[in-house]
């Protein structure tokens, strides 16, 4: 909670782009297709619609077409409470959009048009400095990372929300290869220092430490001033860290349909709890209910989950263990 009692206010700044999913496995896009779309999409923005469905002040900056892929998002993210004052509409270049399928082993083939579409730029204008200075938390994305736009934009950000009392969390989403660039390293690093609650994936949690496991990575990764971790595990569960104590809570046991947006619907519930200062192995429990229920539909914005809808399936699965 805020010092006056309000609940804090999250911003994201980031892509935000249309899904259109293969109906059926196969290798690639090779020929003629069934597709399903077009669906919300865009970590950002699944990000922040989840915080949104939190019952948590929100909002995100970014940039759409003027078309019906750009109402897409914009209609969804307003619906469950996102502010959208802050996207912009492009008039000359289209909505964002990944094409995805999935291969028979599970792995995906995907063509995206993010970095030449309305995505690929922050319009920065009134409304944009209006919504950035309302943040209390800023959410920043790995994802972004390879725009210089979006990395200017969150780093100044992260600054000034830092210079006035907030807070930032950072989901890296990054892979080790991709940390061989000595820019994305030295970024990776600036916002690191920001940072108060990091979000890394398996062995995420491990980047730009010379540590041997999670645990000690964790200790290393405190001394940079970061408060606290949730480690997400996948189908093994998540960890949670600060100086003070460790918890650990397993999946939920989930029907696969469409693993996309997992991490980011539990990025969203986690980071809504630990602003209002909720008990970290409840926090970490809903978190994780918020993982499952989004993998059980297909659509990587559609699993999005209320909190009593998560406090329920949560209550239910306790339960039958």
């Amino acid at each position: 909670m805020a010092k006056n009692g309000k609940m804090k206010k999250i911003v994201v700044i980031g892509e935000v782009l249309v899904e259109i999913m293969a109906d059926n496995a196969g290798d690639g896009f090779k020929g003629p297709i069934a597709l399903t779309g077009p669906y919300p999409s865009g970590a950002p923005a699944i990000f922040i619609d989840q915080v949104a469905r939190m019952g948590q002040p929100c909002a995100i900056v970014s940039t759409v077409g003027n078309d019906d892929f750009g109402r897409v998002n914009t209609d969804r993210l307003k619906a469950d409470g996102v502010d959208i004052s802050a996207i912009s509409i492009d008039p000359d270049r289209p909505t964002g959009s990944a094409f995805v399928r999935y291969r028979a082993n599970g792995s995906r083939d995907f063509v995206f048009n993010i970095k030449h579409s309305a995505c690929g730029a922050i319009h920065r204008n009134d409304e944009t400095e209006k919504v950035l200075a309302s943040a209390d938390h800023l959410h920043i994305m790995g994802s972004c990372l390879s725009s210089g736009d979006y990395v200017d934009v969150n780093l100044r950000t992260a600054r000034d929300v830092k210079a006035r009392g907030g807070t930032v969390s950072f989901d890296p989403n990054l892979r080790k290869e991709i940390l061989a660039s000595a820019d994305i390293t030295s970024i990776v690093k600036e916002i690191l220092s920001t940072t108060d609650l990091y979000l890394p994936s398996g062995d995420e949690i491990l980047l730009l430490t010379d540590a041997a496991n999670a645990e000690q990575a964790a200790g290393q990764l405190f001394q940079l001033g970061i408060q606290a971790i949730a480690h997400k595990l996948g189908a093994t569960g998540a960890c949670y860290y600060d100086q003070s104590q460790t918890r650990f809570v397993k999946a939920f046991p989930a029907q696969e349909v469409d693993p996309t947006g997992a991490g980011d619907c539990f990025g969203g519930a986690f980071t809504a709890l630990w602003l209002r200062n909720e008990e970290p192995q409840r926090a970490l429990t809903l978190a994780a209910a918020a993982g499952a229920r989004a993998v059980s539909v297909r659509g990587p914005m559609e699993g999005t989950s209320h909190l009593k809808e998560l406090e329920r399936f949560m209550d239910e699965q306790q339960e039958k263990a």
